[in-house]
Formats: C-alpha cells, structure tokens, sequence
C-alpha cells in the first residue's frame, strides 16, 4: 500500500464515517490529556483537536493521508472509543448512536485495511 492513502480505496463509506464520529468525540465527551496527546502523535491536547478536525475535513473530502495521519486517526478512535478515563468509553453509545457491538466489529475491520501503511508505527509513536 503506498504511504499517501485515499480513505475510500480502502474503507467502506460507513468505516469512514466511524473514524469521522471518533475523531469528533475528541472535541465533545472525551477528555485528552498532554502526555496521551503526545504519546498519540500530537503535539499536545490542543493539537489533537486541531488536527482531529482537520483528519475529518479530510476524511470527508477523500484526500489522502499520510502514513503518520492514518496511524494517529486509528490510535485516537480506538482509545476514544475504549477507554473511560481519557475518551467516551461507557457513553459512546449515547453520545454516537453506535453500539459497542457494531464499533468494534468495524474497527476491527478497518484496522487490517491500511495495516501496511501504518507497520512503521507498530509500537512507536506516530510521528512525520
């Protein structure tokens, strides 16, 4: 898979819009500290709300995303997703509509897909 990667060669329009409603949590329920932000990839909290944003404009207009954009989008969703101390955990449901049952059965789903792309970060911090 090349490094600049379109979300729609490889995600279906509903794994899309997942990784757009997780990157959105970041600026509602979930609440992102310095050190998880930078261990995610970002400069900071301020960062990642920044760059959440702009990874959703992207996402939404199918341009293409780098290797380290891609790693963080997918680290950010599932940490928002999963845990209660830093993201949505127990209120995703109410606070995105979607079950539990059905994000982790599409995130499991959309991991695999850019899976090459993304190996260079296997156990490191996605950065440029």
């Amino acid at each position: 898979m090349p490094e600049h990667v379109v979300a729609s060669e490889v995600l279906t329009k509903r794994e899309i819009d997942l990784l757009r409603r997780a990157l959105l949590e970041w600026g509602g329920p979930a609440r992102c500290s310095d050190q998880l932000a930078v261990g995610m990839g970002f400069a900071g909290a301020r960062d990642l709300l920044d760059q959440c944003r702009r990874l959703r404009d992207e996402l939404s207009n199918d341009a293409p995303l780098n290797a380290a954009d891609w790693a963080r989008t997918l680290l950010a969703a599932e940490i928002v997703f999963v845990s209660d101390l830093a993201g949505s955990g127990v209120e995703w449901p109410t606070t995105t509509g979607l079950s539990d049952e059905t994000t982790i059965g599409m995130l499991r789903s959309v991991r695999r897909k850019p899976a090459t792309t993304v190996s260079p970060f296997y156990g490191r911090r996605p950065s440029e």
